[in-house]
Order: structure tokens, then sequence, then C-alpha cells
């Protein structure tokens, strides 16, 4: 299949050839929301720590004797029922982690690619040539492109486009290395550069 490319300096357009077998799969909604729930979900912390009645310091005496004072029997002063006890339940560090096969997380990967280049969502530009750090420099290539909410993708990250974007918060800048399911479903548009298409296109 071919897509369209746009040379934003001359403003004139070409096409490249692209694989069917990446950008022209059926949408598996299901694998898609499998991969981006766990790609989520691996990003949590779970490092949340709470002292049960072993970790809480002291309780180590019988507070009282066992029959004769009237009161109810005790063994230790740091149970949950004590103020200064333990928790009775507590959290303990965990990992969220889910696991993904690699042929699972590159087909989810493509499945979203392909829905973007299927509903004109995949702009595909030669190059952004942004030669200094300046916000409007990014204002005009939206302009030009006539979208508002993008991730500007390119095979090696570039420092001025990183730093022209970043006070504009409905644009995301990543390079091929750092794609994630979240982020190219989390942008209404991906622009991406012809040299990281085909970068794409070889990593799946």
């Amino acid at each position: 299949m071919k897509l369209k490319v746009l040379n934003i300096s001359t403003n004139k357009s070409s096409s490249t050839e692209v694989a069917e077998s990446v950008f022209a799969r059926d949408y598996n909604q299901s694998l898609v929301h499998q991969v981006t729930t766990a790609y989520m979900a691996t990003g949590r912390q779970g490092s949340k720590a709470q002292k049960n009645r072993s970790a809480v310091s002291g309780g180590g005496k019988k507070p009282w004797a066992q029959k004769g004072t009237g009161r109810a029997r005790a063994g230790t002063s740091r149970g949950p029922i004590w103020r200064s006890g333990g928790v009775t339940f507590a959290a303990q560090p965990r990992s969220y982690a889910q696991k993904v096969n690699k042929k699972m997380y590159k087909g989810a990967i493509s499945v979203i690619f392909s829905e973007l280049a299927r509903t004109e969502r995949l702009k595909v530009v030669k190059t952004f040539d942004v030669k200094d750090a300046k916000t409007k420099n990014i204002t005009a290539l939206l302009k030009a492109l006539d979208v508002k909410d993008a991730l500007l993708m390119t095979d090696e990250l570039d420092e001025n486009l990183y730093l022209s974007s970043r006070n504009l918060y409905h644009v995301g800048v990543c390079d091929t290395q750092s794609i994630d399911p979240v982020s190219l479903i989390g942008y209404e548009n991906v622009v991406i550069t012809e040299a990281a298409l085909k970068k794409v296109e070889g990593m799946l």
C-alpha cells in the first residue's frame, strides 16, 4: 500500500510504499485493550508499604495476666485493635506487571498504526526540519498539516523539536525507540517522518 508524504518546506507531496502486513491490518480491539492495560499496569510503582503486627516495634510483653483482671484477654499491645498497633491487612511492595508476549505487543502497535492510517490520522512528512527551539515553528508546522492534537515521531530524537513543542500541552514528541500504545492512542493524530516510518516498518 502507499502513503502520502508531505514535504513541508515545498508544500509538495509524494508517496511511499509500505507493507500491508504492518499498516493495513484489521482492527483488533481486545488485543489493543489487553496490551494498553498491561503497559499502564507495568508503570505503577507498587511501592506502598504498611506495617503489620509483626513489623510494629514493641508488644513483646503480655499486657496483663490472662485471668483475674476482669478485662478481655490480651497477648500483645500491638494487635490491630490497639492504638499504635499493626494494620490488619497491611499493604506490601508488589509488582503490577502483566506478561505480554513480544508478538502480541508488536501486533497491537501494528493494529494501532493500521487504524491511524485507515482513519487518515497518520500524517507522514519528509522531515520536520526544525532549525531552532522556538514554539512558533511547531505552531506553523501543525497549521500546515491542519492538526491541533498530535504526537510527533522521528527516527532519532531531535532536541530542537522537543524544546519547541514542550510548551504545547496537546503536542508530544518521541522517537521510534520510545513508541508505546498509550501515546499512540492518546493523541488525535500521529505525525511521523518518512525515515521513522521505514524504521517502524522494519521493527514490526
